[in-house]
């Protein structure tokens, strides 16, 4: 094995302790500021064994962005499914959708507190791990969304041109709101207020795109 390169086969619960514990040291630091030292002493692992599982700080940051990612958007996949896949009552149904994206927010504080982390020193992130990030991460969202909107202005129910863009314009009006108001979760904001806003942005959506 060539110095420097991480072991192909490492424990898996030493992984899942060192994943567990950057997210949480990541999301505390910031990028820049957080430290393998410290990530290991989290863990209660050597530096070394970091090591044998990441090549250096940057791999380690990047996957464990890209692993909170993949469980944010496998939760809000099924949210989809719960709430888009049979149409009763379109207001509401987009609105109790909303209203469970933005609930999924608290589900992952560590995971969220990473993402506020990437949001307060983007430009100090290598810029491919940045881009990595973006491509997997939250501004991509509405991407997923869309082909839920198009077979909705499929049935007849919305008239949509461009379905990323419908998408956009729903994330933007309700959980996007919500989510700068708390800083992902971090602030908390009474459900009344996050009702009020997710039902007035469902409103607005449905006067742009419904027939």
């Amino acid at each position: 094995m060539a110095a420097g390169q991480p072991e192909s086969h490492g424990r898996p619960e030493k992984r899942r302790a060192i994943t567990r514990a950057a997210r949480k040291v990541f999301g505390r630091e910031g990028y820049t500021r957080a430290s393998v030292d410290a990530i290991a002493a989290e863990a209660g692992v050597s530096k070394r064994t970091i090591y044998n599982h990441f090549a250096d700080k940057e791999r380690l940051f990047l996957d464990v962005a890209l692993e909170g990612a993949d469980e944010v958007t496998a939760a809000i996949a099924q949210i989809v499914d719960r709430h888009l896949h049979k149409i009763v009552d379109l207001e509401q149904d987009l609105i109790d959708f909303s209203l469970d994206r933005v609930a999924a927010v608290t589900a992952f504080p560590d995971h969220f507190a990473l993402v506020r982390a990437i949001e307060a020193e983007a430009a100090r992130i290598p810029g491919p791990v940045l881009k990595a990030w973006v491509d997997a991460g939250p501004q991509t969202a509405h991407l997923r969304l869309a082909p839920h909107l198009r077979r909705i202005a499929d049935r007849g129910l919305l008239e949509i041109g461009d379905a990323e863009q419908a998408a956009a314009h729903l994330t933007l009006l309700t959980i996007t709101d919500v989510n700068q108001q708390t800083f992902y979760g971090a602030v908390p904001l009474a459900p009344s207020e996050i009702s009020r806003i997710v039902t007035a942005g469902v409103q607005t959506f449905l006067r742009a795109y419904r027939i």
